[in-house]
């Protein structure tokens, strides 16, 4: 089971983050999430604020991927995974909750990636490479 280190967490926490997904032709799909944040150890949440194609997507097949990085020091990681929506239960009151406390609207669902893989995003020979798996 990966484990996620005091440095992906921080860089989480300050970084904006992108999710990849993919529709059901194949179609990639990129965008950033600014509500992405650390749900433990090994899983992700964020607020879908939009409902249009990533919601799709993860209702589609759940395959998601989280790119997130440091423009000063060009070092990242990638997050590969399964995302589960929610529009009602626990996390979308958790996710509502975060909404109201930095005065987002109240999303449409939230999204919990449970993490399966880890890989390097660095602009070195080693992007790319998987740490965790």
């Amino acid at each position: 089971m990966v484990q996620l280190t005091e440095e992906m967490k921080e860089m989480l926490g300050k970084q904006l983050a992108f999710i990849a997904t993919v529709d059901e032709d194949g179609n990639p799909n990129v965008g950033p999430k600014g509500t992405l944040r650390v749900l433990d150890d090994s899983h992700l949440i964020y607020n879908e604020m939009t409902g249009r194609q990533a919601r799709h997507n993860i209702l589609d097949n759940g395959r998601i991927s989280v790119g997130v990085a440091s423009k000063k020091t060009y070092k990242g990681f990638r997050f590969v995974g399964t995302a589960t929506y929610y529009d009602e239960g626990a996390y979308f009151d958790q996710s509502v909750a975060f909404a109201e406390s930095i005065h987002l609207e109240k999303p449409f669902g939230a999204v919990v990636i449970e993490i399966k893989k880890i890989q390097l995003l660095d602009a070195t020979e080693h992007a790319g490479e998987t740490i965790q798996e």
